[in-house]
């Protein structure tokens, strides 16, 4: 048996949904930065005039100066970013809910089942797929059905039967 390496970065798969997730992503990090800069650039622009003539004495480096500018834009860029971060996975997480419900009346046995998300949601795909194989099973279950109808009509042990009535539990 060939031992297969999993590839570490694979583009090629689900090429549409990798794009989308990561125009995401880097949108939410391009946000973040340019919260920061934009905070960092409106404090270094106050004039320093006077202040900065009595301050030299105490400060040492530039560091000391820059470094509740640099603290406010790294809290307010953490900030937005943690936002956007929590927003984000929402746009997945809904979805996968939905299929995972619908998975588990699959699992009762009800074989009706369709996956229906919303126009726009990830994951259309994998739900179409998901769809394509209920109806396969739901078609094999059916044959199934039909075969144990005609061997019904003959004699049946009493196991035959009760495979019979476990079998008709399955909605089709």
């Amino acid at each position: 048996m060939e031992n297969y390496k999993r590839k570490k970065l694979n583009i090629g798969v689900k090429r549409e949904f990798q794009r989308w997730l990561l125009l995401r992503i880097l949108g939410a990090v391009v946000f973040s930065a340019l919260v920061a800069a934009l905070v960092l650039y409106f404090y270094s622009r106050k004039e320093l005039g006077d202040s900065f003539y009595t301050a030299h004495i105490t400060v040492r480096r530039v560091s000391d100066l820059l470094l509740p500018v640099i603290l406010a834009g790294s809290a307010v860029s953490l900030i937005s970013g943690l936002l956007i971060a929590l927003f984000l996975p929402q746009k997945i997480a809904g979805p996968l809910y939905h299929v995972e419900e619908d998975f588990r009346r699959v699992g009762e046995g009800d074989l009706t089942v369709k996956i229906v998300l919303r126009e726009g949601d990830p994951l259309q795909d994998f739900a179409a797929v998901v769809n394509s194989s209920i109806a396969e099973l739901q078609g094999r279950v059916a044959e199934v059905q039909l075969g144990l109808k005609d061997v019904e009509q003959g004699a049946l042990s009493d196991t035959q039967q009760y495979a019979c009535q476990q079998l008709a539990k399955f909605k089709v």
